[in-house]
Parts: structure tokens; C-alpha cells; sequence
């Protein structure tokens, strides 16, 4: 199954925006996963499995920063060819 996710990733640091880039390049580290960002958020587009792998791990890497918030939209179909 295809999925689409729409997150945005809001470190509660004064320095915020190098914890920003270093999460999209971890995604971006994925070769069956297509990452595109854009101001307001990231959408990930892939397989199921695949993306929600690829989240836990950063998502977890990213929570090693004190007070780090993440907003997710999780869609069951690849909105990328829409």
C-alpha cells in the first residue's frame, strides 16, 4: 500500500532550523522513498512499511533533542501522481 505524509517538525530550540535540514536529509537518505519539502512542511511519499520505518528511526533520532514536536498527516494513497 501507498502512502502520502505531510509533516512538519517544529524543535523547540533557539537554533532551530539545522535540526530542520539534518531531518530532511536523513529522509532524503532513503532511496525508495521520495521526500519533497517545501516552506510549511515535507511530504514523504512510499510503501507503507518503508515510510513508516524511515519516520520511527528519524523521529527517534530527532527526540535525542529535548522538546522536539512533530505534526503528521498519514494518507493511504500516493498523492504525488495526483
Amino acid at each position: 500500500m501507498e502512502v502520502s505524509v505531510d509533516i512538519s517538525y517544529y524543535p523547540l530550540k533557539v537554533e532551530f532550523v539545522p535540526h530542520i535540514k539534518n531531518f530532511i536529509g536523513r529522509l532524503n537518505q532513503y532511496k525508495n522513498l521520495s521526500v519533497q519539502t517545501n516552506g510549511m512542511s515535507t511530504q514523504v511519499f512510499g510503501e507503507y512499511f518503508e515510510v513508516m520505518k524511515a519516520l520511527t528511526d528519524e523521529i527517534h533520532k530527532s527526540f535525542e533533542l529535548p522538546h522536539s514536536v512533530f505534526v503528521m498527516k498519514i494518507i493511504n494513497a500516493d498523492l504525488k501522481k495526483f
